[in-house]
């Protein structure tokens, strides 16, 4: 017999399932997330530390968990709702179902019949505290109250919570062209993987590295990768000393966010966010349109109508979201830094933004010559 659990919501809405993988109580912000694959790299990745996800795909768990598409060394969401979990697994990769996944990970979870009753209460509500508890032994009021004593995101400092602790280099794929220092706000591993595809050796450093830390690897380039929490609690000094260095700057979601902030804009909390493999996002240079995979609650406010002094020469938004014209984008006008919001390296999701990684190549080259 299924265990009975409950969903809470911090506004008092109540969604009640059945328990999905381990059982017992977990709390964090709830978002959703509209890809229709990619399940395990959802799971594994930092950027979702402290959130409780929703799945808006009714069917999870079809193929499985193998041990090749994880995103990082963990499962990192906080708490997992489904609609109807796959009775069973079929691929030819599994080792497991994700139900032992889960409970392996202690991953508290439930499976629900209104999943798009909840997407629509958060679209309209916002992004907002809630609780997920096993069989249930107090009053819902009693569980809303203790969802909304829970934290919150704004102003949470979560990168270091999941960052490596520990520098670590991966290798170029192939001939080394160039040396990159990537650092670690919640990176995945996809990242320098496409790095090291393109020849770049990928010098991995904490969250808290400084200018010196970064310039001790002496950098081609220097990465700022995704990661959870809001961007105004990080120390944006050293990418500034970056910056001023003129050492080619790419960055990416919550790097997006810090290069954002360095450049003296200010970063803001989104209603409900973007989370999924189905973006349109176009860049305002060519008017091309790419379908992109996102997983961010904040955003930088820049304007949309041309270029902005900087302390480091003039910028420009490079790409805007066409569902609700969010920045995507920044760049300096010299060409020495530019950042996305979104994730070109597509794990799992589209691959239209996998030349930016080539264009950070052409940014390193153009400085070695």
């Amino acid at each position: 017999m299924n265990t009975p659990a409950v969903l809470v919501l911090e506004d008092g809405r109540v969604f009640h399932g059945t328990a999905y993988g381990a059982e017992g109580e977990t709390f964090g912000e709830m978002v959703f997330n509209t890809g229709m694959t990619g399940y395990q790299e959802t799971l594994t990745d930092p950027s979702y530390h402290r959130q409780i996800v929703a799945m808006t795909a009714p069917h999870i768990g079809n193929t499985g968990v193998n041990d090749e598409d994880p995103e990082s060394r963990r499962v990192w969401v906080a708490g997992y709702v489904v609609r109807e979990p796959s009775r069973v697994v079929s691929n030819w990769r599994a080792t497991r179902s994700l139900d032992d996944y889960l409970k392996e990970q202690g991953v508290v979870g439930i499976a629900i019949p209104g999943t798009r009753a909840l997407t629509r209460h958060l679209r309209e509500r916002g992004a907002m505290r809630a609780g997920i508890f096993t069989a249930p032994s107090a009053p819902v009021e009693e569980l809303a109250e203790r969802v909304r004593r829970s934290p919150g995101m704004t102003g949470a400092a979560l990168a270091a919570e999941v960052a490596t602790t520990e520098p670590y280099v991966v290798p170029a794929i192939g001939a080394k062209r160039f040396t990159v220092a990537a650092v670690d706000l919640g990176i995945k591993g996809m990242t320098p993987h496409r790095m090291a595809e393109r020849g770049c050796e990928v010098h991995v450093l904490p969250a808290g590295a400084s200018y010196e830390e970064i310039m001790a690897v002496e950098p081609d380039g220097v990465f700022l990768s995704n990661g959870p929490g809001d961007p105004a609690t990080v120390d944006v000094t050293p990418l500034r000393q970056v910056l001023e260095a003129r050492v080619p700057f790419f960055g990416i979601c919550f790097g997006n966010q810090i290069f954002g902030r360095a450049l003296g804009l200010s970063t803001y909390k989104l209603r409900y966010g973007h989370r999924g493999v189905n973006q349109p996002v176009q860049d305002v240079r060519t008017g091309k349109v790419e379908i992109s995979a996102h997983n961010h609650g904040f955003a930088v406010e820049a304007p949309l109508d041309g270029p902005f002094a900087t302390p480091y020469g003039q910028a420009e938004v490079s790409h805007v979201n066409l569902n609700d014209r969010c920045v995507e984008g920044l760049r300096l006008l010299d060409g020495s830094a530019f950042s996305v919001q979104y994730h070109p390296e597509a794990a799992a999701g589209p691959h239209d933004a996998a030349y930016l990684f080539d264009e950070f190549c052409e940014v390193m080259s153009r400085a070695q010559a």
